[in-house]
């Protein structure tokens, strides 16, 4: 058993938890805030993550997913639709399983009460709130300096604390702050009760017969994108929302004004990083790759991180054996989650620009050109399998513990 130190309980620190728990290891996560004014938006959760969620025994009624029933690419000025880019078949026709939206807290509740439950396999995880991290040390013999002064020293340390993160400094010895991207600076984040809609005429018909569409706005002249998700921080007015969307059609303009409350959030970017790893510490989630939101794989890949660093731990009984699985653990990792980074910077139907950039890590034929590749190069793949097959290379006796799943994993269609 190893001792597992994680710093951030978000998305891709809750999901390591989770799957080295049931890995068999002690995990403690360090966590800054109280986690009791959690906040968010609509996140998505798509097959190529919500096949191994439900494995693990997340019900996604219970805890209040929408399906994602249809894509539309509408015409922002006219509300002509121009394309539907998928229906309720694409994800289970790809990745298998449904693709999912949920609110950010619902889904971090859920992370929540897999790494903690008692009744689970494994120690449940120890959640220490309110631990700011003020340094990341010695990462042969790894430990963390708490804002008290307080060390707190592991076998093993997971940066999961998000884009902010001083761990990649730490892991490269110089600074890697994230920057915002060329092509996109800000989002603009806002929840719009269905009453208000509903109560209004001239806004009825955004929801009539809409239930589990997504629905795009796309003005590609002036880089501009509203994106609509079904769902059941810098505050700003939402006529300054209003402004930005100058010129769309006048209904739609009317359907943002019933807005509540509107957070600004800058867009952050980072290039891929030459390494995760330093001795015994590595990176997760937004600390490792944060991207833009235009896949809708953040999250995604934050859970696949989490995800496979379990599996490639499991079986590992000293500290001894960490350093060789988290070269694997990077290696297995990086290509994919690389290319939906860069990927990220940029509409579905814009790959040329970012084409330089992806040959890094796949070749032309492998680069996918419109939004249905992306979709089947994003839903289409089983990290589960990926990363059962690499360990089963480094160690040919290597298997996953029977409860390290719930339930069967839902195999990709197409894959034997």
């Amino acid at each position: 058993m190893l001792h597992v130190i994680i710093v951030g309980a978000g998305i891709a620190g809750l999901a390591a938890a989770t799957s080295l728990r049931r890995a068999g290891h002690c995990v403690h996560v360090y966590e800054r805030s109280s986690m009791n004014n959690e906040i968010g938006a609509a996140i998505h959760v798509p097959p190529n993550a919500a096949r191994f969620m439900t494995a693990w025994g997340v019900d996604p009624i219970k805890w209040r997913w929408v399906k994602q029933r249809r894509v539309h690419d509408i015409d922002p000025f006219t509300l002509e639709p121009k394309v539907a880019l998928s229906d309720e078949n694409t994800a289970t026709s790809i990745g298998g399983v449904p693709h999912w939206l949920s609110h950010r807290v619902d889904l971090h509740n859920a992370l929540k009460w897999m790494a903690t439950r008692p009744d689970g396999p494994g120690s449940p995880v120890n959640i220490h709130l309110k631990s700011p991290v003020r340094q990341y040390q010695n990462p042969s013999k790894p430990s963390i300096t708490l804002s008290d002064g307080q060390e707190v020293c592991g076998d093993l340390v997971i940066a999961a604390d998000g884009v902010h993160s001083i761990a990649p400094a730490a892991i490269l010895g110089r600074e890697s702050e994230p920057v915002q991207p060329v092509y996109s600076n800000y989002c603009y984040r806002f929840l719009i009760p269905v009453d208000r809609l509903e109560a209004d005429p001239e806004t009825r018909f955004f929801i009539d017969g809409r239930d589990g569409w997504t629905r795009l706005f796309a003005d590609n002249d002036k880089q501009r994108k509203l994106v609509v998700y079904p769902y059941w921080h810098a505050e700003v007015d939402v006529g300054h929302v209003i402004d930005r969307f100058d010129g769309y059609d006048p209904r739609l303009l009317k359907v943002i004004s019933k807005a509540t409350t509107v957070k600004r959030w800058p867009l952050l970017y980072r290039n891929p990083l030459p390494t995760w790893n330093k001795g015994r510490m590595t990176l997760a989630g937004d600390a490792a790759h944060p991207m833009l939101p235009h896949q809708g794989q953040g999250g995604a890949q934050s859970l696949e991180d989490g995800l496979a660093l379990g599996i490639i731990l499991c079986g590992a009984k000293t500290p001894d054996e960490i350093e060789e699985r988290l070269d694997i653990y990077y290696n297995t990792r990086h290509k994919r989650v690389s290319t939906i980074q860069i990927l990220s910077n940029i509409g579905a139907d814009q790959t040329s620009l970012v084409s330089d950039e992806l040959r890094q890590y796949m070749s032309d034929d492998e680069i996918p050109r419109d939004f249905s590749s992306i979709v089947r190069h994003n839903f289409g793949f089983d990290v589960v399998r990926t990363t059962v097959e690499v360990m089963k290379e480094y160690d040919p006796s290597f298997e996953l513990p029977d409860d390290f799943f719930e339930s069967p994993v839902v195999g990709v269609p197409g894959r034997l």
